[in-house]
């Protein structure tokens, strides 16, 4: 959050000051064009025509103190004005890299995905399942790794005789059971039962060991 802040208050200096500049620049330009349109009063002498006569004398058709004076200034606001300019594209540049940066930024936190949260590792996977069984009915599929099979889980699980065991215990009882399928964690309620397959389930399970 302090690091947004900072960065948005860099900007909008940077801003500010490009914004004073341009400000500066424009009442430069202003001065110049008034001191220009008094030279043109002035037998529209401009900066170059020649303040004598043919003979070298004085002119007296213009104000020289007023034509040397505008001159000079010109020249003078002539050099500030090349000098802002330089300032105006060196902020305007400063204000170019801030908002690359914070596109940047903006891009990189699109393309940050969130964490992947950590599965339990599986105790048993299945390799079949018999088409009308009630682990089919269930929803179980061939691929999936057991997490949870009723009170047996990655902590306590030993072999599959615990597995065998609560199925022995628990017929016509729901159970909670828990796989990974397709890196996703599922739940599914499977009720052990006589069917006309063999067994209560209608499915194997090796273990696994990792």
């Amino acid at each position: 959050m302090k690091m947004t802040e900072e960065n948005t208050a860099v900007k909008l200096n940077v801003t500010e000051d490009v914004g004073l500049l341009i400000k500066r620049k424009d009442e430069i330009e202003e001065q110049i064009k008034a001191y220009y349109d008094m030279l043109q009063t002035q037998a529209g002498v401009g900066m170059e025509a020649p303040l004598v006569d043919v003979e070298g004398f004085p002119r007296a058709d213009v104000d020289l103190y007023k034509v040397r004076t505008a001159r000079h200034n010109i020249s003078c606001l002539q050099n500030d004005h090349k000098a802002i300019m330089v300032e105006i594209e060196e902020a305007l540049h400063k204000l170019h890299a801030t908002a690359k940066v914070k596109h940047e930024k903006d891009e990189t936190k699109m393309e940050v995905t969130e964490p992947t949260v950590s599965l339990p590792a599986p105790f048993a996977l299945v390799d079949a399942v018999t088409q009308g069984s009630p682990a089919s009915q269930a929803g179980l599929r061939v691929g999936d790794e057991i997490i949870e099979f009723g009170s047996i889980n990655t902590q306590n699980f030993r072999n599959l005789r615990d597995v065998a065991s609560v199925v022995q215990h628990s017929e016509g009882k729901s159970l909670r059971v828990g796989v990974i399928r397709s890196g996703q964690e599922v739940h599914l309620n499977l009720t052990p039962k006589q069917w006309s397959g063999r067994g209560l389930l209608g499915c194997n399970l090796v273990p696994l060991h990792r």
